[in-house]
């Protein structure tokens, strides 16, 4: 992997993993124009894909600094006094917790299947963008957008968390499905996405933090190709900044119908695609 290709894939993985587009797919498809699917190269790709989204999640802590530590202290105060629930930002904190389950419980068991499905790729990319899509048109067609973030209750944040276990699989948007979720509990658009972005902590702390440790069995494979992981982290982090910061400002004004057209579109080509190079 050169550092041009360790660049281009550090910009894909900042723009798609909170634009409701899914950054899998992406990574999939430019991997492929780059001739990185080759089986001598699968592995190091893999680790690359695996410690470069670790930009994004840095990306989305900074941005959301000041919001992280009022609902960290919030939930601290409030077991400290005994009131776990008494505080809004404690109880937002709480919902994010439960809504960080079902994914977390997902991931486990069905790891398994979704590495059987990772086996054909293209495929698997195709359908959970068309996926995405079809989630966007309905998050926009039966949400009533007139509820903001604190009106949040349990019952929105287990549907948003139920939304959540679509993103286990390849390809599939984990922003598109947790804010199609919220939507559907009728949060207003920019409401919606934040709390997306606020599930997406614990949740990508998780996943990473997993697969890192696994990647500590093979530290010679990490080793090779440590400076594109690091130009690759860096450009990530920076690109997802500013996508989250686009992607806010975004929703207040527009619907996700953009979205939605754009995913199926991608999704189209990439089933032709396969089903041509079958």
């Amino acid at each position: 992997m050169t550092f041009i290709q360790s660049i281009l894939l550090g910009i894909v993985q900042g723009l798609t993993e909170f634009i409701p587009v899914s950054s899998t797919a992406h990574l999939l498809i430019v991997e492929q124009l780059m001739g990185l699917n080759t089986p001598d190269l699968q592995a190091s790709v893999f680790i690359f894909d695996v410690l470069v989204q670790l930009g994004t999640l840095l990306a989305l802590i900074i941005y959301f600094w000041s919001d992280l530590l009022v609902i960290i202290r919030a939930v601290l105060t409030g077991l400290g006094r005994r009131q776990p629930f008494s505080d809004p930002q404690a109880r937002l904190g709480w919902y994010i917790l439960l809504a960080s389950i079902p994914a977390l419980v997902a991931g486990v068991l069905l790891h398994n299947l979704v590495e059987q499905i990772f086996s054909t790729p293209a495929l698997a990319a195709a359908i959970r963008l068309l996926m995405t899509a079809v989630l966007l048109v309905i998050a926009e067609r039966f949400g009533k957008r007139n509820r903001q973030i604190e009106s949040v209750v349990w019952k929105d944040a287990l549907w948003i968390g139920l939304a959540q276990v679509l993103s286990v699989f390849p390809g599939a948007s984990r922003s598109g499905s947790t804010i199609a979720g919220g939507m559907t509990r009728h949060l207003d658009r920019p409401s919606a996405a934040r709390f997306s972005f606020l599930l997406a902590v614990p949740v990508m702390l998780a996943a990473g933090g997993y697969e890192t440790l696994k990647l500590i069995k093979s530290p010679q494979m990490v080793t090779s190709i440590l400076p594109q992981i690091i130009v690759g982290f860096v450009v990530a982090a920076i690109v997802g900044y500013l996508s989250i910061r686009w992607l806010l400002n975004y929703l207040t004004r527009r619907p996700l119908y953009d979205f939605a057209i754009y995913c199926t579109s991608l999704g189209l080509i990439t089933l032709v695609y396969y089903l041509v190079a079958r």
